[in-house]
């Protein structure tokens, strides 16, 4: 009897259950929401909304600017900001669309886009858009990513508040004393690490993420030298062609010969503030750490660069999730929880929301501010994305299982390749035979 994976991870949710009624405890109450599936209700517009941040901590501060900007302008709606951890909310939101409490509105990104919406969790926004305010105004690419990342029937079951995009962090400082050229190549990225290493120093030439968001950074690494541009070939994926086998065991074989060795367990928070303070010459990380960076060190001491070039003379990267907010279906107060996502997405609240996060907003006015032009990593990255020096490897988001794979399967997994417990081979060979078992479950349901 064949057993499909999103099933066995439904079952995997159902243990987790005993957490339900403290988590509905915190975040719902009386006017909270329900399990997923529930039909929910439009509402008065008024009264109490929940919302869950799906990267708390790291954006609460500017969450909570928005929100006290939304309460002004909406002095009838209360919102109650509910901060999770990105590591943490898919777990949190799957366990509450099983059991219950899930809040009105809540980051809803291209990456755990399809897992919800196929599991009747989300409420769809295509109409609220079309007469909204916002009607137009949106990045159409970031949309139509959306879309394709909901589960293959072309519904918008997110609006887009951001995109991101890889960066390769690197301290002048230290590439300008050792005599090192920019690392604009995967050879001089290479040379770098190696150059700038001294381990009784404590001195390294690079941070490699080993814990939490590991899978999407070493994918980024293997098809970036490898050069291969297309996820699929065919109905089989090339993750693990011989090409990005050879690329990720040159990559993984950094680590403690160019890293530190703490960097085993390293989610991005770790990653980041290890950069931040210490002397590690380079970085791989996003868009959004670029604020923590200037804090910590300074405009003169780094530079935030588009990716490596690859021996072809082309930049491959992998496709970065663009991030949204959604409406859950369950809500008992659709129309408010709406209408904070206008409000949140408008031109301004969406310029002083990226502008603290460093990443691209998704309103066009917003993307015209000054600031984008300023924040020299933002405008490089755009400029390679549209100047043909990259190609784009999209990711299978739209897989509801894409997230469970490349996270909770997977990065234990990738832990052991660190630490030559497992081969880059078999564990590329795991990865790509879960992701075709679930690319013909999706074929053989989406037709």
């Amino acid at each position: 009897m064949k057993i499909s994976i999103r099933r066995s991870r439904r079952a995997a949710i159902a243990v987790a259950l005993g957490s339900v009624l403290a988590l509905t405890a915190t975040a719902c109450g009386d006017d909270g929401s329900g399990a997923g599936g529930d039909k929910g209700d439009a509402g008065s517009g008024k009264g109490k909304i929940v919302f869950w941040d799906n990267n708390g901590g790291v954006r609460t501060d500017i969450w909570k600017e928005v929100i006290a900007d939304f309460q002004k302008a909406n002095p009838d709606i209360k919102v109650e900001y509910v901060g999770i951890a990105s590591t943490e909310y898919q777990s949190k939101v799957d366990t509450a669309i099983q059991g219950g409490g899930l809040p009105d509105v809540g980051g809803v990104g291209a990456a755990m886009l399809a897992g919800f919406s196929a599991q009747n969790a989300l409420e769809p926004l295509d109409d609220r858009l079309a007469k909204s305010s916002l009607s137009g105004k949106l990045n159409e690419n970031m949309v139509e990513s959306l879309k394709a990342a909901g589960g293959g029937d072309g519904t918008l079951y997110s609006i887009p508040t951001s995109a991101n995009n890889g960066v390769l962090y690197y301290r002048t400082d230290l590439f300008k004393k050792a005599g090192l050229d920019e690392p604009t190549t995967w050879d001089k990225f290479y040379a770098a690490a190696d150059k700038l290493t001294n381990a009784k120093k404590n001195e390294f030439g690079y941070t490699i993420r080993g814990g939490a968001g590991s899978i999407a950074q070493a994918l980024d690494a293997a098809y970036g030298q490898s050069g291969i541009t297309s996820f699929w070939n065919g109905d089989k994926t090339t993750l693990n062609d011989p090409k990005n086998v050879a690329a990720l065991e040159k990559y993984v074989a950094l680590y403690k010969k160019d890293t530190p060795a703490a960097d085993l367990n390293n989610d991005f928070t770790k990653m980041v503030a290890q950069w931040d303070s210490g002397t590690i010459g380079m970085l791989n990380h996003n868009l959004g750490s670029y604020q923590d960076h200037l804090k910590a060190l300074g405009a003169d001491k780094f530079r935030g660069i588009p990716q490596p070039i690859g021996a072809t003379g082309k930049r491959v990267q992998v496709s970065n999730p663009v991030d949204g907010l959604g409406v859950f279906k369950s809500s008992k107060n659709k129309d408010a929880a709406w209408k904070f996502i206008e409000f949140a997405t408008s031109a301004a609240e969406n310029s002083k929301f990226n502008k603290s996060a460093g990443q691209v907003p998704s309103n066009n006015d917003a993307a015209k501010d000054a600031w984008i032009s300023q924040a020299e990593p933002t405008k490089l990255a755009a400029a390679a994305l549209t100047d043909g020096s990259t190609t784009i490897v999209q990711l299978p988001y739209y897989l509801p299982d894409w997230n469970t794979i490349s996270k909770a399967d997977n990065e234990p997994n990738f832990q052991k390749v660190l630490l030559g417990d497992m081969s880059a081979k078999d564990f590329l060979d795991t990865m790509a035979e879960q992701l075709n078992k679930a690319q013909a479950e999706w074929k053989e349901q989406n037709g």
